[in-house]
């Protein structure tokens, strides 16, 4: 099996480097969802997944599922999957790595048969690059598709509508992908961390508790803009200085609170002009945390810092909230089963929150869900320079086919 787990090891980091190969930018993986490269990496898929023996179909969000049947018709489904979309000059691990992992547990298990049907879900999209609206692909598997979103325009002023029937996709037929709750048994996805928390352990892998809550909010400073040169210092309101208190106040107190991430991460300045006194700064706060109640009251003690920096009867804030989103936990059972399967392996048991959105959220919605990272070297991701030590993928793949192997008959 060490041997077998070793050459499938290998396997899987170079259909990685093929897979990286599709991409529409030459010299930079970009792959965004239904862009045409995504037809390559569809037939490189279905190839793959027929020879670990699975079915292949592929729904009308572009999702591409292999699956292996359960003993019976109505046999409940377990479900392993991830995305196979990216960021901009991306890595080549993000996502495809757990659809890769899936498929070679899978070929690990050729020719036995389960007393749950098993599918291995790559999904079309997760990042939310093209349509500015991620987890498009697990929205469609989950039932919460919203039809409105085929009149969103990506950059070129292509429809989700057009880009779906463009790739040869039926968008009358979405609802068809949908899995009823009673369906399914579980989903598992195995990812790379994607932070610096198993690196610094040293830990191969690590059990995933919850999925980080997240709050965002626009805030908009202001002030009265004037010439730079003019205005004495004494009697300005400036929008700027006020925003950069806050962006400091946001700094202090996420270090304050633990396991708390508070980021401004985009900033906007009027007139943005050299020799004018800024006149309004808008600017994004991001917060998360793996307790919701732990995320709200930072939220909270946060927009008063805002509110309280804006003395100055001419100067003013204004908040937007556009997202407050629970954190997901992980399925207890799912959990301790992980659990033992990591021990078996004579493996280091590390459990930690995940701080970034995966699939695994929207799956989460409708059936037992649970999650397995993989160390991240130097904590990099979404960058070109993401990168996985080979044994620790081999940790990861021994572990997924014991929680498969598990439900063989």
């Amino acid at each position: 099996m060490s041997l077998n787990l070793s050459m499938l090891t290998r396997e899987v980091i170079e259909r990685c480097d093929t897979i990286a190969a599709c991409t529409e930018e030459p010299g930079r993986i970009t792959r965004t969802f239904l862009r045409p490269p995504m037809h390559r990496v569809h037939e490189l898929l279905t190839t793959w997944m027929q020879e670990a023996d699975l079915i292949v179909r592929r729904d009308a969000l572009g999702n591409l599922i292999g699956r292996r049947p359960g003993l019976t018709s109505d046999a409940k489904i377990f479900v392993i999957g991830s995305h196979v979309d990216s960021v901009p000059n991306a890595g080549r691990y993000d996502g495809v790595l757990g659809v890769l992992l899936g498929i070679a547990a899978m070929k690990s298990l050729a020719g036995q048969r389960f007393h749950v049907a098993i599918d291995v879900i790559a999904f079309s999209e997760e990042e939310g690059v093209r349509f500015s609206t991620p987890y498009l692909g697990s929205a469609a598997v989950c039932g919460s598709f919203d039809p409105d979103w085929l009149k969103k325009k990506d950059a070129d002023g292509v429809t989700m509508d057009q880009a779906l029937r463009a790739f040869g996709l039926d968008p009358a037929e979405i609802p068809k992908a949908a899995y009823g709750r009673e369906q399914l048994e579980g989903y598992l996805e195995v990812h790379i961390e994607q932070g610096p928390v198993l690196a610094t352990l040293r830990s191969p892998i690590g059990i995933v508790d919850a999925i980080a809550g997240q709050s965002r909010h626009w805030l908009t400073f202001t002030g009265k803009a004037g010439h730079a040169g003019t205005q004495p210092m004494i009697g300005r309101s400036d929008a700027l200085v006020a925003a950069a208190h806050f962006v400091t106040q946001v700094e202090e107190y996420a270090h304050e609170v633990r396991d708390l991430r508070a980021t401004v991460g985009s900033l906007t300045v009027h007139p943005n002009a050299v020799n004018v006194i800024p006149g309004m700064v808008r600017l994004s706060l991001d917060v998360r945390h793996a307790d919701d109640a732990t995320r709200l009251k930072a939220v909270e003690r946060i927009l008063d810092q805002a509110f309280d920096i804006v003395k100055d009867p001419q100067m003013s804030v204004n908040e937007e909230t556009i997202l407050d989103q629970s954190a997901v936990p992980a399925d207890p059972a799912l959990i301790n089963r992980l659990e033992a399967i990591v021990q078996e392996k004579n493996l280091p048991v590390h459990h930690l929150a995940s701080f970034a959105g995966h699939d695994a959220v929207m799956m989460a919605k409708i059936c037992p869900m649970a999650m397995l990272f993989i160390k991240s070297p130097g904590g990099i991701s979404h960058h070109p320079d993401e990168n996985v030590d080979r044994e620790d993928v081999q940790a990861a793949l021994g572990v997924l086919v014991g929680i498969l192997g598990s439900r063989a008959v």
